[in-house]
């Protein structure tokens, strides 16, 4: 490609593209990085300058770029077949693809219905958990709310937004969202009741328990990202909390909705984060790396009692009347199949707790930086949280744009990022290195150091 060429795609982009969450004036005095290739834990953009996939290409990107079993499991199918609709057919991948699913899901999950992102996943569970109470038997149809959490993020569809607790994000949008319950989620190093953990006796699930308490006839199901509340910073769970919520929830006769879109497929060290707890949620939500990173595809899981709510005579119209163009794709479920045969096949899970005690000792010397407040990490999610004052935990005026300029320094290092605010996301593939993850950590130490002073 020549510079000519280049330089007309970098003005091309700036003239036609609207890129998301991005504030475009900002965007548009910047030279464009445009990615063309890549390979293993690394990018190329169109000049060959390499950057570490820090954040996995969005959290999604699993056993790194161009991994040839699943560029060979594309191809076989493409040979075969690109797509044929799953309403009232099926396809050999989707069925193949939602028998392994049940198999590795935790136990009870028994049926799989498909979309194509993580918003489309939750969009599906909610309706799912208000039109079983609507139309089941033993169901209750005075339950038609939910109950959110504060900083969640479920994705941007009207549905998973009002659930979502992320007022940057989401009051733009109040006018056009259905009420629901807000709970205190933890956030330990801002804590809500000004408590400190474990002293805090878990105050913010007393608060939970008292929504449940009073409207627990009304509430239908409670949303929760199992862990890690992803797009709010990193926000990790403290020990405990989150089976806690599923006794609730099991008291209260509510069901436990699980967005296991950001923390499934390993990034917590297990292949799905409640594992951790042993919790089985009523209906769990997967996207991003499903598919290893390669395609668009999601899936609900439900147990085989919310299946059978929607069972019924046709003339009954118990159907669930939901469903996309995609639903099922034959390429990404292929695709998703292979990379599930890569955790099998490579130990990946096995291999990663060495990688993840690595990342945690690299990150130890974040904490002297004068200009970090706290430094999270569950597995190999970590959110390095910047504040203008560490004893007050005041934070940088937003017009600083402090997090986004240690991005942009980072990038002159060889690593790619993405902040949420002032948190510095560090979420890279589950096959990166450690080699790679020392260069990755020291890359974003010094970007820190430099912007911050």
């Amino acid at each position: 490609m020549t510079s000519k060429d280049r330089k007309k795609l970098e003005i091309d982009d700036k003239k036609y593209v609207w890129h998301p969450f991005t504030q475009m004036r900002g965007y548009e005095k910047e030279t464009p990085l445009i990615i063309e290739e890549g390979e293993g834990c690394l990018l190329r953009d169109m000049e060959g300058n390499s950057y570490i996939d820090g954040v996995s290409s969005l959290w999604t990107n699993v056993h790194g770029h161009r991994k040839k079993k699943l560029d060979d499991a594309l191809k076989e199918q493409l040979g075969k077949i690109a797509h044929s609709t799953l309403l009232g057919l099926s396809n050999i991948p989707a069925i193949r693809l939602a028998k392994k699913l049940i198999a590795i899901a935790p136990a009870g999950l028994t049926k799989v219905f498909y979309s194509d992102n993580g918003s489309t996943a939750n969009e599906i569970a909610l309706k799912m958990a208000f039109q079983y109470h609507q139309q089941c038997p033993w169901g209750k149809r005075s339950k038609k709310k939910f109950i959110r959490l504060s900083n969640a993020y479920h994705g941007d569809t009207i549905g998973s937004v009002s659930v979502g607790g992320i007022d940057l994000f989401h009051s733009m949008y109040k006018d056009l969202l259905f009420p629901s319950f807000k709970a205190e989620a933890p956030y330990c190093y801002r804590c809500t009741f000004g408590k400190t953990h474990p002293a805090c006796g878990l105050e913010c699930l007393t608060h939970v328990e008292g929504i449940m308490k009073a409207h627990g006839q009304e509430i239908a199901a409670l949303v929760i990202e199992p862990l890690v509340q992803g797009a709010g910073g990193i926000l990790v769970q403290p020990p405990g909390y989150l089976k806690r919520v599923r006794e609730l929830c099991t008291r209260y006769n509510i069901f436990m909705i699980a967005d296991e879109v950001a923390v499934g497929f390993g990034k917590t060290g297990k292949m799905f984060a409640c594992e951790h707890e042993g919790v089985v949620p009523d209906i769990m939500a997967l996207a991003k790396g499903i598919a290893g990173g390669y395609l668009p595809l999601a899936a609900t899981l439900v147990t085989q009692e919310i299946y059978e709510g929607f069972l019924g005579e046709f003339e009954e119209f118990k159907t669930f009347f939901h469903g996309h163009t995609f639903t099922g794709n034959p390429l990404a479920c292929a695709v998703a199949i292979a990379s599930l045969e890569v955790f099998e096949e490579e130990r990946t899970l096995d291999k990663l707790k060495a990688k993840i005690a690595h990342l945690a000792k690299r990150l130890k010397p974040f904490a002297s930086l004068e200009h970090v407040g706290e430094v999270r990490q569950c597995g190999i999610m970590v959110g390095i949280e910047l504040v203008y004052n560490r004893e007050t935990k005041q934070p940088f005026p937003p017009e600083k744009r402090t997090g986004h300029r240690v991005i942009m320094e980072a990038r002159k290092r060889g690593v790619i990022i993405r902040p949420l605010g002032d948190v510095i996301v560090l979420m890279p593939p589950l096959g990166i290195s450690k080699k790679e993850i020392d260069l990755l950590c020291q890359a974003v130490y010094d970007s820190i150091r430099t912007v911050t002073g």
